[in-house]
């Protein structure tokens, strides 16, 4: 990652566009920012190289590829050793399932988001893959009944 820049009104108009709509031309986008192409196109560049763009991607619709039940569980480790710790974070980064794991802080050691085809799938990963990783101690599982709000635009 480049320097660190300070993000004026511009950027942040810039991030915000590009975060409702990946796929924006740079004409379209450099006319809704009230800039030239090519000032756009250099801005996009440095806040790419930067690190505040940190890439692209498109969203799918979960249920379509019959990954439609979301589910969050806690994980409580037997032990909260750096190794315990790694080989956990291993685990759960090979596991397609899993779409974030978060370290928190509170009465478990791992908050996990994943999804999954159905409940069976979902008894499976758990059987098969969570409780067999070392160290794993207690999981509860939260399914989602209803997903009240669910986004990638950060507010800037």
């Amino acid at each position: 990652m480049a320097n660190i820049l300070r993000l004026d009104d511009t950027d942040r108009r810039l991030l915000r566009v590009l975060q409702a709509d990946g796929r924006i031309s740079n004409a379209e986008l450099a006319e809704r920012c009230h800039l030239s192409p090519s000032a756009c196109s250099d801005r996009v560049r440095r806040l790419r190289d930067s690190g505040y763009i940190t890439g692209f991607a498109a969203l799918v619709d979960p249920a379509l590829v019959e990954r439609g039940v979301l589910i969050f569980v806690e994980v409580l480790l037997d032990r909260t050793t750096p190794d315990v710790f790694e080989t956990f974070a291993a685990a759960a980064r090979r596991s397609p399932d899993v779409l974030e794991c978060h370290m928190v802080a509170g009465g478990f050691d791992y908050l996990i988001k994943a999804r999954v085809r159905d409940l069976p799938a979902w008894r499976v990963f758990l059987e098969e893959v969570l409780v067999r990783i070392p160290g794993v101690r207690e999981t509860r599982t939260y399914a989602v009944l209803e997903e009240v709000k669910s986004t990638t635009q950060l507010p800037i």
